[in-house]
């Protein structure tokens, strides 16, 4: 999957605080995939607003096809698949025991 970079601006700095409250902005900005992993499971709406105005489809559907098991819940995996036009949803990622 190929890296996108994400703005360090206030506003996003502002989502990364509220989305992956447990580390500094600065951190959770560096890996797009993990942070909308994240965001696609606790953002506001108002955030994704924001962050659907620099992020593609095409990330969104790499993200997802490469999301970070155990972050998205089963809600928001359907959601995101159907929203992006993936019905049914495939299988979302598994932690391996």
């Amino acid at each position: 999957m190929s890296k996108f970079q994400l703005p360090m601006d206030a506003e996003f700095r502002a989502i990364a605080r509220r989305v992956i409250w447990f580390e500094s902005p600065e951190v959770a900005l560096t890996d797009g995939t993990r942070f909308l992993a994240y965001a696609l499971r606790f953002a506001t709406p108002e955030d994704l607003q924001t962050i659907r105005s620099v992020v593609t489809d095409a990330q969104l559907l790499a993200t997802l096809d490469h999301l970070p098991p155990g972050i998205v819940d089963e809600r928001s995996w359907a959601y995101w698949n159907s929203k992006l036009g993936r019905w049914p949803p495939p299988p979302p990622p598994r932690r391996m025991l």
